[in-house]
C-alpha cells in the first residue's frame, strides 16, 4: 500500500469553482490510487481583522474550518494582510505557496504519492522536486488551471468530473453528468464526452455521443463554432444520458463550467 498526502491550496480551489469541495471524499480519491492517506494539509487564509470586527462572517469561516477538520485535514492557516497602493486603495494577500511547497517535500520522505490540490502554475517546480525524489504527483483543479502544470503530472484529476467531489447546486442535479467533450466534428455537429465512473485514475468512459441540437448555452442552442469551441476551451459540460441501440447518447446538455 502506498503512503500519501494531500496538499491543497484551499482559496486556490475555492476561487475557481472547488468551493463545494467535499473533503472527505477528496481523501477517498487519493485511497482510490492504492494509497493510505497518512498526511491531509489544508492551506488557506484567514482575514483576522475581519473576523474580529463581523461575528457573522467569523463564525460561518469557523464552522467551515471545523468541517475541513472533521474529515481529518491539518489546517495550515495564512494571515490576510493588507496592503496600499499609490491612490490609497487596499489590497489584500495571503500566499501560502511556499507553505505548501516546502511541506510538501519535507513530508514527502515518508510519502510515495501526492496529490496536489491547485491550479496554480507556480507549482510545476514542486511537481518536479517531487518526481525527481521518485513520488508519483497527480493534480486536482477545477477552473483556470496551468495547462503546463496539467502536462507536468503524473495524472490529473478534473474535480468536477470527479463524483461527489463537489456538492450539487440543487437537489434535483445530483443524477446529472459531468464531462468534456475530447473528439468533435464541427462540420457534422457531433462529438464525444468523456465523463468519470469512479475514483481510480482509470474509471473513465469517453464513448458518449453528443449531438449539437442536444447542446445549449444560456438557454439558446450552440452553432457549429461554438460546438467545437467546447472542445478547444475544455467546457465541463452537465447532461443526462439516454441508452439508445447505437450506443449511450447525452441529452439536456448545458455549459456547466469554462476551463
Amino acid at each position: 500500500m502506498l503512503k500519501a498526502g494531500i496538499f491543497v491550496d484551499v482559496e486556490n480551489l475555492n476561487r475557481n469553482g472547488g468551493w463545494k469541495l467535499q473533503y472527505n471524499i477528496l481523501k477517498q480519491l487519493a485511497e482510490a490510487q492504492g494509497t493510505t492517506v497518512l498526511r491531509a494539509n489544508a492551506y488557506l487564509a484567514v482575514d483576522v481583522q475581519r473576523e474580529e470586527e463581523d461575528a457573522k462572517f467569523r463564525e460561518r469561516n469557523e464552522r467551515y474550518r471545523a468541517a475541513v477538520r472533521k474529515n481529518g485535514f491539518h489546517l495550515v492557516p495564512k494571515e490576510v494582510r493588507r496592503y496600499y497602493d499609490a491612490e490609497g486603495g487596499i489590497y489584500l494577500k495571503a500566499n501560502a505557496d511556499l507553505d505548501l511547497a516546502v511541506d510538501a517535500l519535507l513530508q514527502s520522505e515518508n510519502l510515495d504519492y501526492v496529490l496536489l490540490g491547485s491550479g496554480d502554475g507556480d507549482f510545476i517546480r514542486l511537481v518536479r522536486a517531487l518526481q525527481t525524489r521518485g513520488k508519483r504527483v497527480d493534480l486536482l483543479s477545477f477552473s483556470n488551471t496551468s495547462s503546463d502544470l496539467i502536462r507536468e503530472v503524473d495524472n490529473y484529476f478534473n474535480g468536477y468530473l470527479v463524483p461527489g467531489l463537489v456538492m450539487p447546486n440543487d437537489e434535483t442535479a445530483g443524477h446529472r453528468l459531468y464531462g468534456v467533450m475530447h473528439a468533435v466534428n464541427e462540420e457534422k455537429g457531433y462529438g464525444f464526452l468523456t465523463t468519470r465512473t469512479g475514483l481510480a485514475a482509470d474509471a473513465v468512459r469517453d464513448d458518449i455521443f453528443c449531438h449539437i441540437s442536444d447542446v445549449q448555452h444560456n438557454g439558446s442552442q450552440v452553432d457549429n463554432a461554438l460546438f467545437a469551441d467546447l472542445r478547444r476551451r475544455h467546457a465541463v459540460l452537465e447532461f443526462d444520458v439516454r441508452e439508445t441501440i447505437n450506443g449511450s447518447q447525452a441529452k439536456k446538455v448545458t455549459v456547466y463550467s469554462w476551463a
